[in-house]
């Protein structure tokens, strides 16, 4: 690979299984508590909202799981996904390093999520269910799932943060495209919604309302599950397929990275990009350094303790340890609308504290100013959320600089930016907070987070 800068593989080479970072961890990841009881749960407290297929996926201890053949022929449309390297990025920086990243934004929604979405509502359809219900932060997920019910034929109501259903109005339009339903949360169609709309009329809502709308939706109909698009074991799990795919990418050019880059709100982008490379650092011994990048103003891992809290508002999910700002936590309306939620996965938080996984958080100017950066230089116009990890790719990059080592560094690129260019309008013209969260206000929202 002297002059390319493109790696792509042919749809032979797409995973045939997923892999499960569950089999290698040297200590269990503490399971999901009765908030009642304070005991771990079984299958049948996730059965009302999830199908069997994917709670069974949920606590599997085995490390690959097939993928169903009818999943794999949806994957076919954009995968695999190529593995670009940056040449006028580095140039730029003149920086002795080289800098790849996997580009997930060919996907029909312009991102990672349609991996698990389609292999939700495939298990959704199997198992006889007619509708689902979720959430969505900027509306990446939430265009993931209406383009997965469209193709399963089935129906998709979606409650959209409503700071972001404001800020990003042709994500609507997208979903709507593809048959769902779009609401801006917290609404008056639930009582999670009303109940918060009681309390601040004007409430800009969050992902921890919008979830506990779409669990209530699921909760009270007999034809609808909930589907969530990160945060939980399976659909970290259903990712993989990115990291797996970077891997005989970068095996085709006979390389192996030193650093593993990749924004994280819930987790699911970045764990997998990421947990098929830190299969090697579990099983083998592997080094490298793997970075998880937030922002400042919604600083779970960096300033979020480790405990045992809802994932959502209405206290109406399982107890998941993780890490927290608290689930009554309302973050600030920043463009980065999928880095916005007040947890984080349970195996990326558990990675963390196993000293595998590193994060880091940025405000949201330096963000957008590498981000265009890249833009001015690589060409893609990507999403805010990804912007994260291209901030953090530039500091590695300029660190190889300083220290005279030529790193392979890699970031998951997990998204396009193109219904979010209000988000760069607002930085050209000088417009955008930085913006970091005060101890004090962590303080408030983790008095509500149970004890255990």
């Amino acid at each position: 690979m002297s002059d390319e800068v493109k790696v792509v593989l042919s749809e032979k080479d797409i995973p045939t299984a997923w892999y499960n970072i569950q089999a290698d961890l040297p200590e269990p990841l503490p399971p999901p508590i009765n908030p009642a009881t304070k005991e771990p749960i079984g299958p049948e407290a996730l059965a009302p909202i999830f199908p069997m297929a994917l709670i069974q996926q949920e606590v599997s201890q085995e490390k690959w799981i097939d993928i169903p053949g009818e999943v794999i022929d949806i994957y076919r449309l954009w995968r695999p996904s190529p593995l670009y390297r940056a040449r006028n990025l580095e140039k730029a920086l003149d920086t002795p390093a080289e800098i790849y990243y996997k580009w997930e934004g060919v996907s029909p929604a312009g991102s990672h999520k349609p991996n698990t979405a389609i292999a939700q509502a495939y298990y959704n359809k199997a198992e006889g269910v007619k509708r689902l219900s979720t959430e969505t932060g900027a509306g990446q997920w939430g265009s993931a799932l209406s383009l997965a019910t469209c193709l399963f034929g089935l129906e998709c109501t979606v409650y959209m943060v409503r700071v972001s259903y404001d800020q990003k109005p042709y994500r609507k339009s997208m979903m709507h495209t593809w048959g769902a339903e779009v609401f801006p949360s917290p609404t008056d169609r639930t009582n999670a919604g009303r109940a918060v709309l009681a309390k601040d009329p004007d409430c800009l809502g969050s992902l921890g309302i919008a979830i506990s709308e779409a669990v209530e939706d699921a909760a009270t109909r007999e034809d609808t599950k909930y589907s969530l698009g990160s945060v939980l074991n399976h659909v970290l799990l259903h990712q993989t397929v990115v990291g797996l795919e970077a891997k005989k990418q970068f095996e085709a050019i006979g390389k192996y990275p030193d650093v593993l880059i990749g924004c994280a709100g819930g987790g699911s982008n970045f764990a997998g990009f990421a947990f098929p490379f830190l299969a090697d650092a579990l099983t083998k011994g592997k080094k490298m350094t793997v970075t998880a990048v937030e922002p400042t103003a919604c600083p779970t891992m960096t300033k979020g303790p480790k405990r045992y809290d809802f994932g959502d508002t209405a206290m109406t999910t399982p107890l998941l340890m993780m890490h927290t700002l608290g689930h009554t936590f309302i973050p600030p309306g920043i463009h980065a609308g999928g880095l916005r939620y007040h947890g984080m996965a349970p195996l990326v938080s558990h990675l963390i504290d196993l000293g595998f996984i590193e994060p880091v958080a940025y405000h949201q100017n330096p963000v957008f100013e590498a981000v265009i950066k890249f833009a001015r230089t690589e060409g893609f116009i990507l999403a805010p959320e990804t912007a994260h990890a291209v901030k953090a790719t530039i500091d590695a990059a300029l660190e190889a600089k300083k220290a005279g080592q030529k790193r392979v560094i890699v970031f998951n690129n997990s998204g396009h930016g193109h219904f979010d260019l209000g988000s760069y309008d607002a930085y050209l013209a000088k417009q955008l907070e930085d913006f970091e969260l005060p101890q004090s206000t962590i303080d408030e929202a983790l008095k509500e987070v149970p004890v255990v």
